[in-house]
């Protein structure tokens, strides 16, 4: 007979006993299995059986739990239990032990408890009531499947609100244990394709092609959150080839634009050493939000704005700081460990970059061409195409080139 699954319940029981009883009773209630987690730093207020106390907690991050105690720092104790339960989760999985986590509290809970999910892998059910979840959620969802359930009122006591909050977040979470997703079709090898709005015409081409090759073709959306996901997703190994065509996120890194991805941008591919393409799709503009968003020192006469939709307004890069960019993907692109190509549209980066557009400048997109021409590495290859990112023929040479640097690393590899 099969087991049901097991949620790791997760929570901290010195302050929020009562609750977490009643969560459990609704989970068990739902068919699922239970294992009690308690990172509360002071004893335990529930009438439950804990199953791993906070002093093992404390102990997976190397800290003794009665000198977090007695040092009444709160700050360091939600630091040390948000490592605790994230090395314990991974544990816990690992082992085969859980097959989810629940969890919920206030901005603090939330953290710790969000810490633990962001241990564990794609697809892992992870739900956690939270008074914090309509608000910014980026600090504790980050590139994870997390699901955060608005609590609406406080979770502090039992009254008809959070009763109906916390029996419909462990429904929602025992229902996703009890009833994981297809695999179907997981056995098709996996690339990911980088896409904005001014580059959708060049990735459907290629993600058509591709899955025509019995690829499956994974699109992230270059929105900063995007690219962050598709490097985490290539970080854990569960990617095989990179077709990364919309590199506009460095130009909001360069330049203090809202979809900034991090330093850590275009480096996965190559730390994995999978094959990678890449193109610098709408590194030509820098993305703000409405007009007065725009920083003042962009206000000037020479800046090139344009207003996407009222929510996103663009700026034209500078042919200086095409060229940074240029130096910036050749930097990381020479450390990487696996083929490596770089394919260049000589007619224009996106749509308002190409001819007739109002991005259209030949001499910044040179800039960035010639960086890349004296920076790259001589075993980085560089196909340069007489067309814009959006004409057919651009589409046609990224997959014949992304063909051949999978063909290679193939060749390669024992």
């Amino acid at each position: 007979m099969n087991q049901p699954p097991v949620v790791m319940l997760l929570g901290a029981f010195d302050t929020k006993g009562a609750e977490y009883a009643y969560a459990r009773a609704r989970l068990i209630e739902a068919g699922v299995g239970v294992l009690s987690v308690d990172f509360g730093v002071h004893p335990p207020k529930a009438d439950f059986p804990v199953d791993l106390g906070a002093d093992e907690v404390a102990a997976a991050a190397g800290e003794d739990l009665q000198q977090l105690r007695s040092a009444g720092d709160r700050g360091r104790a939600m630091h040390a239990m948000s490592r605790g339960v994230a090395a314990i989760a991974a544990r816990l999985f690992q082992e085969g032990r859980i097959d989810a986590v629940f969890g919920m509290g206030g901005s603090g809970g939330t953290s710790v408890i969000t810490a633990a999910m962001r241990a564990l892998p794609l697809g892992v059910p992870k739900v956690c009531l939270s008074t914090v979840a309509g608000g910014d959620t980026a600090p504790y969802v980050a590139q994870k499947d997390i699901v955060l359930y608005p609590s609406i009122a406080d979770i502090a006591g039992l009254n008809r609100i959070t009763r109906r909050g916390i029996q419909g977040a462990a429904a929602a979470v025992a229902g996703m244990a009890q009833r994981p997703a297809s695999v179907a079709a997981e056995d098709r090898p996996v690339i990911t394709a980088s896409m904005f709005g001014n580059t959708t015409e060049c990735v459907d081409r290629c993600r058509a092609e591709l899955e025509r090759d019995g690829y499956e073709v994974l699109v992230f959306h270059a929105t900063g959150a995007g690219g962050k996901a598709m490097e985490s997703l290539i970080d854990e190994g569960l990617v095989d080839a990179s077709l990364d065509l919309t590199t506009t996120e460095l130009a909001d890194t360069l330049c203090g634009g809202v979809f900034d991805a991090g330093p850590a941008r275009l480096t996965a591919a190559g730390r994995r050493g999978i094959p990678q393409v890449v193109a610098p799709g709408c590194v030509d503009m820098v993305n703000f939000g409405p007009p007065d968003t725009v920083p003042e020192r962009y206000r000037t006469a020479d800046r090139l704005l344009y207003e996407w939709n009222p929510s996103v307004t663009l700026m034209r890069t500078t042919p200086d700081e095409n060229s940074q960019l240029g130096r910036m993907i050749a930097e990381r692109l020479n450390a990487a460990a696996g083929p490596t190509a770089v394919i260049l549209p000589l007619r224009g980066y996106s749509i308002l970059g190409a001819p007739g557009g109002a991005f259209h400048n030949p001499e910044a997109e040179e800039a960035l061409a010639a960086a890349l021409r004296a920076e790259l590495a001589p075993r980085v290859r560089l196909v340069e195409v007489d067309a814009a990112i959006n004409a057919p023929e651009f589409a046609e040479a990224a997959v014949a080139l992304l063909r051949e640097t999978i063909a290679s690393h193939e060749k390669a590899t024992p």
